[in-house]
This record gives C-alpha cells, structure tokens and sequence, in this order.
C-alpha cells in the first residue's frame, strides 16, 4: 500500500530534490533522482535499485505499465498531491512519476579491454553527455570512458541518454593520457577529434580493431596533453561556411563513421 504525502515540506520530498539538484548530494548520499515514468522504468529494468517512487493518482491511472515494473522493486511507495508534484518536477510538462535510485557499484573495468570506445574529455553540458551517449549506445560503442566531465546522474544528462548512461560500460579516469598511453602499448588506435585542417580525414581513417576517440571539451576541445598523447589526430572536413560543429553533432559524425564497418 503506498503512503499518501500531501506536504511539499515532507523530509523525503526535500531530499529528493536536493538529490535533483545537487551533484555533491548525489555522491555523498550514494542515490540519484529521476523525473519521468519510462526512464525511471528504465533504470529499474537496468538494474538500478529504485529507494523509492513518487506517484500522483493520475499518473498512475496514465502509466499503469510502467509503474507496474517500477513498483514491485521498490522500497518505499508514495503517491502525491499535486503541490508535492510541483516541488519535483525539473520539467515543463512533468508526467508525475519520479524516483530516488541507488547508484550502483562501478564495474570491474578501469580501462577499456578491446573493440570500439570513445572518450569524452570535460564535457560540461549535461544534455550533451546524455545525447551523446545514447548515439553511442545506438551505434554500438562499447563503452565510454569518462574525463572530467560533468556529473552523469546529473537528471538532464539522464534524460538526454534515455537510459544509456544506465547501460552503457563507463569508465572513469582522472588521467586520460596516462589511460591513452597503456592502450596505445595494447595495440589500440587512439585518435584525437580536433578541428584542424591538417588532420587525418575523418572518412579516411582506420577504424578497425581496437581504437578509442577522443572528443573534448564545448569550447576548448581536447587538452593539449591528451592530444599529444593520441597516436592519431582526425578532423570533420568542413565545407561549409560554418567554422564547426557542436559537440553532440560533432560526436554522432565521429561515432557513426567509427562504427559503419562494424555495423551489419
């Protein structure tokens, strides 16, 4: 039986929406918020261990399937008023489905083993993180590796990825050229993505076997370190008047060029 809350001053809805907007919460505390009834289905079904559901009545008459996966599993059940609603909500058209999920253990993994992996270098825009990383997943990257980017639990970041960043094999590094290097000496190929004239063709480079990419940051692009530390630099051949491309747009071309030899 799900509790009632009524009170958008409830300890628990307080704590829901500092796990929302608090990246440093989000770590201390372990959990992560989710605003959405088919992501928060979605993480439930990846494996993410959901402490506890926030429902409104209507929500649960509209996506009575979705809440039917989510519920089972979880902790604690609560079905709220709209005021309650309002406080959660970090979308202009919320469906009232909302969740506190556990963060689950990181993988084994502190490099990539072999196949196709990007690498995204500071990337600071949480929608651009989730965006990319649902290409990723669609195209079938193995995995991702992660340097200095912004938080990955981060709800925008989440709802751009669709439940890929979820899914997807993560790897964190506080040093990704260090990580490049001992890829290099297992007979990757490591590109660097950068916006030089000079650079390999994108469409003539070799992408077979082991090979990691590398896309920096909005802004800066790649550090100066990690870039002299690829063993290849690729660039997207520009024939247009526009002087480059977003990071998510720049990211798809990369991605789908990497992965349209290995896609049958």
């Amino acid at each position: 039986m799900a509790e009632k809350l009524t009170s958008a001053a409830n300890e628990a809805v307080k704590a829901a929406v500092r796990l929302r907007d608090s990246a440093r919460f989000r770590r201390e505390s372990g959990r992560f918020f989710l605003e959405g009834a088919r992501l928060c289905a979605d993480a439930a079904g990846s494996g993410c261990t959901p402490a506890q559901v926030f429902y409104t009545l209507e929500a649960a008459e509209r996506y009575a399937d979705y809440l039917a996966v989510l519920l089972p599993s979880a902790r604690r059940a609560c079905e709220i008023a709209g005021p309650v609603a309002e406080k959660l909500a970090d979308t202009h058209t919320p469906q009232g489905v909302f969740g506190v999920f556990e963060i689950p253990p990181s993988g084994g993994e502190t490099e990539p083993p072999g196949g196709a992996w990007l690498a995204l270098e500071n990337i600071q825009d949480p929608g651009n993180l989730g965006a990319i990383s649902r290409t990723a997943e669609a195209l079938g990257v193995r995995g991702v590796v992660l340097s200095g980017c912004c938080d990955r639990y981060n709800p925008k970041a989440q709802r751009a990825a669709m439940g890929s960043l979820l899914r997807l094999n993560l790897i964190g590094t506080d040093d990704l050229p260090s990580l490049l290097t001992r890829c290099a000496q297992r007979g990757f190929r490591t590109y660097a993505s950068v916006p030089d004239a000079g650079a390999l063709g994108v469409t003539q480079a070799d992408f077979s076997g082991d090979v990691l990419v590398v896309i920096g940051n909005e802004g800066s692009g790649i550090t100066r370190r990690t870039r002299e530390t690829c063993t290849g630099l690729i660039t997207i051949p520009m024939g247009g008047r526009a002087e480059s491309l977003n990071a998510n747009s720049a990211a798809a071309i990369l991605i789908w060029e990497m992965m349209r030899g290995r896609v049958k």
